[in-house]
């Protein structure tokens, strides 16, 4: 299972939200204190990439399906949820997107408010629904 790598990852993207991207010593770190193997280091690293890559998709996705909600105004830890499982749906063919809806749900009620589980589920369903449209 991974996690923990995603548990990782969604602490990385959290805190490069705060300053000039990734910050190499404190995602080395979080690799390390986790116990990330080198297939979830992998995992992350390839998701940190498509995060880059495709932030202005991204961004422009959940604009259009968080509907009276800006993606700016998307609280921090969800929009970082919601990245790491649009990464996945979209260019992660390997993983079922129920797994990815799944695990930003749970990544969300341990994380951020009492209502971002649903909000998450309902924005990346609706994403993850219309992506072969």
């Amino acid at each position: 299972m991974r996690t923990i790598a995603r548990e990782t990852l969604f602490k990385i993207i959290f805190s490069s939200q705060f300053g000039n991207g990734v910050d190499e010593t404190l995602k080395n770190s979080l690799y390390r204190i986790n116990k990330l193997d080198e297939n979830d280091r992998e995992y992350c690293n390839k998701a940190l990439g498509i995060i880059a890559e495709h932030s202005n998709e991204f961004t422009a996705l959940l604009d259009e399906h968080s509907i009276s909600f800006p993606e700016k105004r998307i609280f921090p830890a969800d929009r970082s949820i919601m990245l790491i499982a649009l990464a996945e749906i979209l260019y992660m063919d390997d993983i079922p997107d129920k797994v990815s809806l799944n695990e930003a749900a749970n990544i969300a009620s341990k994380y951020s408010s009492e209502k971002s589980a649903s909000f998450i589920t309902g924005v990346l369903s609706a994403i993850s629904g219309g992506k072969n449209a």
